[in-house]
């Protein structure tokens, strides 16, 4: 049974409260992700950690800044597309 610690917990966008998995692994170790992705701890060092992740083509893996910057690109560009829907039904 996970013990509930302010390490693992995390909020979801919505602000619902989700509980994290927290795993500690040795270089060389992997942790599997639903039977088809495997994240392998590569090199640890300066307080740096390298993994290394096997995952199908379909599956999107982003780094998490990544992610986000996308998410906001496509908001701002939903909102100009909206603008323009509302230019259009004034006319």
């Amino acid at each position: 049974m996970t013990k509930t610690t302010p390490q693992n917990i995390s909020f979801s966008p919505k602000g619902q409260v989700n509980k994290m998995l927290i795993l500690n692994r040795k270089i060389g170790e992997s942790i599997i992700l639903d039977d088809n992705i495997e994240i392998k701890i590569l090199e640890v060092q300066d307080g740096r950690v390298k993994i290394g992740i096997e995952a199908p083509r379909h599956v999107s893996v982003l780094r998490k800044e990544i992610y986000e910057a996308v998410i906001e690109e496509n908001r701002k560009s939903l909102e100009g597309d909206i603008e323009l829907l509302k230019l259009f039904e004034k006319e």
